[in-house]
């Protein structure tokens, strides 16, 4: 039995949700996101929370089941509070700079990389070491910060590089004389 399908999701105060047939749609302060649930899994909505069992006991109802609960929860605090993940750059003269829909990554390069911010992301630069990705769509924030920590990921040595704010870099120690 999957512990987190088992619990409904409850609708926030602020958005207003829909189910018709496998379609759950969200719609809230921040915007709108929908998710088509797989047909193994029955999605019900009553007294304003949305319930999500298994059609039947076979295994592919039961793994799709906790991830289909945990879709619609994505939906529902996206659409209410959005996403945001933090990168620290760390590293003498790297930096980043948001200039219009293009993010300027200086990562010791010869050249200045540049990503083009997708539509439905903001990114913003606090200080020239730091970046902050937000949006409404968790998997998308989450891409989008996996591609800007791809073009120069931290290295164990001295730690250059763009991480997440959160993530701990093993060190190694360098060679000895």
């Amino acid at each position: 039995m999957s512990r987190i399908g088992k619990k409904p999701v409850s609708v926030p105060s602020g958005a207003t949700a829909t189910v018709d047939g496998q379609l759950v749609k969200f719609k809230g302060s921040k915007g709108e996101l929908s998710f088509v649930v797989p047909e193994e899994v029955v999605v019900v909505f009553e007294n304003g929370e949305i319930k999500v069992d298994p059609r039947d006991d076979s295994k592919v109802a039961r793994a799709k089941w906790g991830m289909s609960r945990s879709m619609i929860e994505n939906l529902a605090t996206g659409v209410s509070q959005g996403f945001e993940k933090k990168l620290e750059i760390n590293g003498v003269g790297y930096r980043a700079a948001v200039a219009g829909k293009v993010l300027k990554l200086s990562l010791g390069y010869s050249h200045d990389v540049d990503y083009e911010i997708p539509a439905g992301i903001t990114i913003t630069t606090p200080k020239p070491t730091e970046i902050i990705v937000a949006g409404i769509n968790k998997q998308q924030v989450g891409q989008v910060a996996a591609e800007i920590r791809e073009y120069r990921k931290p290295e164990p040595y001295k730690g250059k590089g763009v991480k997440y704010a959160d993530e701990f870099i093993f060190r190694k120690e360098g060679k000895k004389k």
